[in-house]
């Protein structure tokens, strides 16, 4: 038999889950209208904003195992929206680099996905949503400390 404690620990991981798994679906939508799947849109978003990146570190960045990385990176070059570049100093090492065409994607893409995310979170007030953050993240570092 459940405690309280435990119905309302229970009730807050079946609440968190759902509107995770709803706002998430919204966004998702929004991707797949462009054309990419959201894990394209994460690693073109992240060399957008944070410029070229060593393929090794991409999954890490974007939560994601490094064995898709190739295979992302590989379906971006097809759309020619980002290209690989060899390290000039390590062979080992290869980067991908977003292109031109991939900027100018982005550029068009990024303010109405912003929107799409603004109206997936808008079930709450501005407040709302900060005290929201405040206390998902004190939620998310709390399990990531009790994690091996």
């Amino acid at each position: 038999m459940s405690t309280p404690n435990q119905h309302t620990e229970l009730q807050l991981f079946i609440t968190l889950s759902r509107a995770h798994q709803w706002v998430t679906a919204l966004v998702h939508q929004d991707i797949r209208k462009r054309g990419l799947n959201p894990t394209e849109f994460a690693v073109l978003e992240l060399l957008y904003h944070k410029g070229e990146q060593p393929l090794q570190q991409i999954g890490e960045k974007i939560l994601m195992t490094s064995g898709n990385i190739t295979y992302v990176i590989d379906k971006l070059a097809d759309k020619g929206l980002a290209k690989r570049k060899a390290c000039p100093t390590d062979r080992r090492v290869t980067y991908a680099e977003i292109t031109d065409q991939g900027r100018q994607f982005l550029d068009e893409a990024f303010p109405p996905h912003a929107e799409a995310i603004s109206k997936a979170v808008g079930g709450l007030t501005p407040d709302e949503q900060a005290q929201a953050v405040q206390l998902l993240k004190k939620l998310g570092l709390a399990a990531q400390s009790r994690f091996k």
